[in-house]
C-alpha cells in the first residue's frame, strides 16, 4: 500500500513524541575509525512533526573520497569546502537535547563519534532511534527496507539518491510514516541509549598478524616446536621482548598475550615467580620453558599444518540435496557441547520448510565443513547504507498444501507459560506457518492461551482485522475460516479477515512482498552466490521481546576449522564491537534487536565459521526472555533469506544463536539455538579467547 500524501501531523502520538534530529552521512568507506565524512545533512523536527531546522555541507576530509562512483563527491568537488572541526560545533548545536534519527543508525552515530573526537569534542548525543530497525518491528509490505524502497510505500518523494540533505527529507517523511504505523501496533520506539554500553570486562588486546597454521597442541618436554603453537612469554628475559616475539612470529608460532588451556608453553626464566601468567600455566598444565632453551628450539621449528586453503576441496557437496518446487524436509540438528566447543549433530524430526527455487537445505553434519574458493581480495570500500545487496530470489507466498495449512501465514502466540508457548510456536512451523515474536504488520493470525488475557497487544486486534483464535485451534487450524469460527477466542472481531487474506485488502497476499525461509532449530540454508559488483555483506539478526529485567548481548566469535580464535581480537562483543579487519561488527538496533554484521568475502581463508551468540547480563535466563527469532539478511535493509524462531531455551544464560560456515564452494546459513546455563566468559573460553578471571 502506498501513502500517496503523507501527513506531517503527528502530534496526537504522545507517547511517541520527541524533538527529533534526523540525520545522514556520505563516507568515504565503511569503517568509523579509519574512514571519514564527505558531506553531512541535519533536520530537526518537533515532537509534533514540523520541521524546525535545516543543515548541510559538504567537507573536505584530507583524503582520497573512496567510492566516487557511489556518492558522486570527487576531490576537487570538495576541495573547497570547510573540515568537519569548523562546523562541529553548528552540528552540535542542533543534536543537542534532540535524539538522533537515522537509516541504519549505528553507522551514522560512529563516523559522527569518531569525526567529534578527532575535533576534541563531545558529541551531544544521549539517544539514539534507527528508522530501519523500526521499519522492521512495524514489518510493512514493501519488497525491502531500504530507504528508497520505503519512501516509496509510503509516498515519500525522493529526488537525488545517496544526496546528504535528500536521504535527510526523505528520512522525515519516513519517519513520521512510521511513528504512526508503530503506534497503530503499540510498538515501544527501539531507542538506544548513547554512548552505547561499553565494559572492558571482556576487552581483547590489539591485534596482531593472525598465525598461517593450525595448533598442533602442547609442546612435549625435550621435544621440538612446530609451527602454530601457542607461545606465551612471561618474566624478565636477556634476550629483548620485542626480539623474542619478532623471532617467534617469523618462524611460525602463534604469541600470545596471555596464558589458557589452549597455550603450547610459556617462556619464562622465573617458572615460580607467582606472575598471573605462570600461575595460570601451572594451572593448566602448561609446559614451561626457560628462555635459553627456547631460543635453541627457535632455531630448528618443525613444519606445521597450515589453515586449508580457499580452494582446497571446493566443489565438495557433502551429501547435499537441492531443492526445488518451493518445499523440502528439513532434518533439524541439535548443538551439542564438548569440552566447551560447540559442534553439531544431527537427530532432530523432520520439519517441513518453504524454500526458494534454488535455495538448498541440508540437516546439521557432526564433520568440518569444506573448504570453499573464498580468496581474501579487498574491495572498494562503500558506506554501509550504500552497499549493493546479494539479490534472493523472490518467490510467491505458499499456498496452502496438504498438511501445510497455515502456509504464507504468520501467526503470533499470547499468553501460556513458556514451555507452552514454545511448543505452539513448534506446531506452527511443523504446519507450515512462521511463528512470530512481537505484533508487527505481517501477523495474520493471534493465538491466545490461558493467561493471554492480559496482554496488551489483544486489545489491538480488533482494530488491526487480525483473528484471533484459542489453543485448539492449532489442533485443525483449516477448520474454520481465518477470523471467524467456534475455535475463534472471545474479543476476536467476528468474521473480520486478516489483511494477508481478504482479497479485498490493498495488502492482500498477492501484493505482499515473498516470506522468508522459515528453519527449525538446526536448519540450514545455501546463500546464494553473489553478484559481480555487489558486497556480500551478511547480517544474522536477533530480536526479542522487550525486557525489563534483564539486559541482552549479542556476540559473534570468528572460528578456524579447530573451532578456535585465532587471536582474542576475533570476539567481537558490546566492548569491542569489531575485528581488526573490520569484517566483522555488532550494530546494536535497540534494546531488543542487536545485528551482526559480516563481509564474508574479505574473511581469510583460515576463518571457516562465524558463531553468533546472546548472552543475560544478570541472573535472568533465556526461560525468562521466551523466543528469540534470528534472520540472516543480504545486506543493510535487503529482504531476509531465512528466518528462524529460537525459544527451547529455560536455564540458559547463554545461547548460541546461529551460524555462517564454509561448505565446499558456498557459505551456508545455519539455525542453531543451543543454550548453556554458564556465562558469556566460559563461552569465549572455550572457544579458544583468553579471559581473565
Amino acid at each position: 500500500m502506498t501513502l500517496s500524501s503523507p501527513s506531517r501531523d503527528v502530534s496526537g502520538l504522545r507517547d511517541y513524541a520527541f524533538d527529533w534530529a534526523l540525520v545522514d552521512v556520505e563516507t568515504s568507506g565503511v569503517i568509523a575509525r579509519r574512514d571519514r565524512v564527505l558531506s553531512v545533512a541535519v533536520v530537526t523536527i518537533g515532537p509534533d512533526g514540523e520541521q524546525t531546522g535545516e543543515f548541510s555541507t559538504l567537507l573536505n576530509p584530507g583524503c582520497d573520497p573512496g567510492p566516487v562512483h557511489v556518492h558522486g563527491l570527487t576531490a576537487e568537488r570538495l576541495m573547497g569546502a570547510p573540515t568537519f572541526e569548523q562546523v562541529a560545533g553548528r552540528i552540535g548545536a542542533l543534536l543537542q537535547d534532540r535524539v538522533l534519527v537515522a537509516h541504519n543508525a549505528q553507522f551514522d552515530y560512529d563516523f559522527l563519534a569518531h569525526e567529534f573526537a578527532r575535533a576534541r569534542l563531545y558529541l551531544p548525543v544521549s539517544q539514539r532511534l534507527c528508522t530501519l530497525a523500526l521499519n522492521r518491528q512495524v514489518d510493512p509490505p514493501a519488497a525491502d527496507m531500504k530507504l528508497g524502497t520505503l519512501a516509496a510505500h509510503y509516498g515519500v518523494p525522493q529526488t537525488r539518491a545517496h544526496d546528504a540533505l535528500d536521504d535527510t527529507r526523505v528520512l522525515a517523511g519516513i519517519l513520521r510514516a512510521t511513528l504512526r504505523e508503530a503506534a497503530r501496533l503499540d510498538l515501544p520506539l527501539p531507542l538506544v541509549a548513547c554512548p552505547p554500553r561499553q565494559d572492558v570486562q571482556f576487552a581483547p588486546q590489539p591485534p596482531k598478524t593472525p598465525c598461517a597454521y593450525r595448533n598442533p597442541g602442547r609442546a612435549e618436554a625435550g621435544g621440538p616446536l612446530v609451527q602454530g603453537m601457542k607461545i606465551a612469554i612471561t618474566g624478565e628475559t636477556a634476550t629483548s621482548r620485542a626480539e623474542l616475539v619478532t623471532r617467534s612470529v617469523a618462524a611460525g608460532l602463534n604469541v600470545m598475550s596471555s596464558v589458557s588451556r589452549h597455550t603450547s608453553a610459556l617462556v619464562t626464566n622465573e617458572a615460580g615467580s607467582g606472575s598471573a601468567k605462570a600461575r595460570r600455566a601451572a594451572a593448566e598444565g602448561v609446559p614451561v620453558i626457560d628462555e635459553h632453551t627456547f631460543l635453541r628450539l627457535l632455531s630448528d621449528v618443525r613444519a606445521g599444518t597450515p589453515h586449508r586453503g580457499a580452494a582446497e576441496g571446493a566443489g565438495a557437496s557433502g551429501g547435499v540435496a537441492s531443492v526445488s518446487g518451493g518445499v523440502a524436509s528439513v532434518s533439524g540438528g541439535v548443538a551439542s557441547v564438548s569440552g566447551g566447543v560447540a559442534s553439531v549433530s544431527g537427530g532432530a524430526a523432520s520439519v517441513s520448510a518453504a524454500v526458494p527455487g534454488n535455495a538448498v537445505v541440508a540437516p546439521a553434519s557432526t564433520a568440518a565443513p569444506a573448504p570453499a574458493a573464498f580468496p581474501s581480495t579487498p574491495e572498494t570500500a562503500v558506506p554501509a547504507t550504500q552497499v549493493a545487496a546479494v539479490p534472493v530470489p523472490r518467490r510467491p507466498a505458499p499456498a496452502a498444501t496438504t498438511g501445510r495449512p497455515l502456509a504464507g501465514r504468520r501467526v503470533l502466540i499470547l499468553g501460556g507459560t513458556h514451555p507452552a508457548a514454545a511448543a505452539a510456536r513448534t506446531r506452527v512451523v511443523e504446519l507450515g506457518g512462521s511463528a512470530a515474536i512481537n505484533l508487527s504488520r505481517t501477523v495474520t493470525d493471534a493465538v491466545l492461551l490461558p493467561g493471554g488475557e492480559a496482554d496488551r497487544r489483544l486489545r489491538r486486534m480488533p482494530e488491526l482485522g487480525l483473528p484471533v483464535h484459542d489453543e485448539h485451534w492449532l489442533n485443525a487450524p483449516g477448520a474454520a475460516a481465518p477470523g471467524a469460527g467456534p475455535g475463534d477466542a472471545p474479543g476476536a472481531a467476528a468474521g473480520a479477515a486478516s489483511p494477508a487474506t481478504d482479497p479485498s485488502s490493498p495488502e492482500r497476499e498477492a501484493d505482499r512482498p515473498p516470506s522468508p525461509l522459515v528453519l527449525p532449530r538446526g536448519g540450514v540454508v545455501d546463500l546464494p552466490a553473489p553478484q559481480r559488483d555487489a558486497a556480500p555483506l551478511w547480517h544474522i539478526t536477533a530480536a526479542w521481546e522487550p525486557q525489563e529485567a534483564a539486559d541482552i548481548d549479542v556476540v559473534a566469535f570468528v572460528l578456524d576449522e579447530d573451532e578456535q580464535v585465532t587471536f582474542d581480537e576475533d570476539f567481537v562483543f558490546y566492548g569491542a564491537p569489531e575485528n581488526p579487519a573490520g569484517t566483522v561488527r555488532l550494530l546494536t538496533d535497540g534494546p531488543a534487536e542487536q545485528t551482526i554484521a559480516v563481509d564474508l568475502a574479505s574473511l581469510p581463508p583460515a576463518s571457516r565459521r562465524v558463531a553468533v551468540a546472546a548472552a543475560i547480563d544478570g541472573e535472568a535466563t533465556f526461560g525468562d526472555v521466551g523466543a528469540v527469532q534470528v534472520t540472516a539478511v543480504p545486506g543493510t535493509g535487503a529482504a531476509p533469506l531465512a528466518r528462524a524462531t529460537l525459544d527451547a531455551a529455560t536455564t540458559e544464560r547463554t545461547l548460541l544463536l546461529a551460524e555462517f560456515y564454509r561448505r565446499g564452494p558456498v557459505w551456508r546459513f545455519r539455525a542453531v539455538g543451543q543454550g548453556y546455563d554458564d556465562g558469556l566468559a566460559n563461552l569465549a573460553r572455550g572457544y579458544g579467547v583468553d579471559i581473565a578471571d
